[in-house]
């Protein structure tokens, strides 16, 4: 009764569109690495990659920002490229919202390649990506066995911290209350580009690419902090929690630039309204990303 009535304090509405940035993502496999998505690393991106993350600086940046700002927020960027990795409040658990659509996916996609699944079953899979359906997401998350799926194929993906919530999730959106780490978010996001994932690269280039075809209004959160030239795959999600009037507020995905994969994780709870929860949400991800690296448009 209890996980019911939690589920029953949640509601989804429709985001308000911001400046359209819509994220562009390319496979480009480089030769003799297999798996991995890079592109070209030129001298200066070397030299940047080089140096050391300045983790109590961009902290206290942080810090500054949030001051005043409601909720917890917890955050994490890792160049997969090179390693050099950030974490803001990592010991926080916050809800996933949307965010959880893409383990639904990735789930769906371990079990059953994408070739074999029903035309319906595609749609779905679409919808829920790009077009964040909720209803779409609840068929899928049936589907792959409800909350002992959504679990068992975290798992898989190395996700310590993850589990579904179990009950029946039909029409209720439980898997929107999943609590997750930001470390968690990074290994699934690892997954997409590592030729080491249990997910083939047909199935993740499937997700990739959906991914960096969200619809107009729903392309912000991470891609704030991208270059013009970059590539952007990422989910977002937002989540109204009746009892508080508060928004869950969060953005999980990769940006590509100069030769590096970026994998970016910002989860946010306790916005007043979801606009403000993405003015946060891109604020603290532009204020990290400044470190790994710059623009030269």
């Amino acid at each position: 009764m209890l996980v019911i009535a939690l589920l029953l304090s949640l509601v989804t509405v429709p985001v308000p569109s911001p400046a359209a940035r819509r994220p562009v993502w390319q496979a480009a496999a480089v030769p003799g690495v297999p798996g991995r998505v890079l592109g070209r690393i030129d001298g200066t991106a070397v030299e940047e990659a080089l140096k050391p993350i300045p983790a109590k600086q961009i902290a206290k940046r942080l810090d500054r920002f949030l001051a005043g700002r409601p909720g917890p927020v917890t955050a994490m960027v890792k160049d997969l490229t090179t390693g050099r990795i950030y974490r803001y409040h990592p010991g926080e658990r916050l809800i996933t919202a949307s965010g959880a659509k893409v383990l639904i996916l990735m789930a769906l996609l371990l079990e059953t390649p994408w070739k074999r699944l029903p035309e319906a079953v595609r749609r779905d899979a679409e919808l829920m990506i790009r077009y964040s359906d909720n209803h779409a997401a609840d068929r899928l998350w049936l589907r792959i066995g409800g909350a002992a799926g959504f679990t068992k194929a975290g798992r898989r993906f190395g996700l310590k911290h993850t589990q579904g919530v179990p009950g029946d999730c039909l029409d209720l959106y439980c898997w929107g209350i999943t609590r997750t780490s930001v470390d968690d978010q990074i290994r699934l996001m690892g997954a997409l580009v590592s030729g080491k994932s249990p997910l083939a690269a047909a199935a993740r280039d499937r997700v990739l690419g959906l991914m960096g075809k969200v619809a107009e209004g729903q392309d912000w959160g991470i891609s704030a902090a991208a270059c013009r030239s970059d590539g952007v795959a990422l989910k977002n999600g937002w989540l109204k929690r009746v009892s508080t009037k508060r928004w869950a507020v969060t953005s999980v995905g990769l940006i590509r630039g100069d030769g590096h994969d970026y994998a970016v994780a910002v989860l946010s709870e306790g916005s007043p309204e979801v606009g403000y929860g993405i003015a946060t949400v891109e604020g603290v991800v532009k204020r990290i990303m400044q470190s790994f690296r710059s623009c030269r448009e």
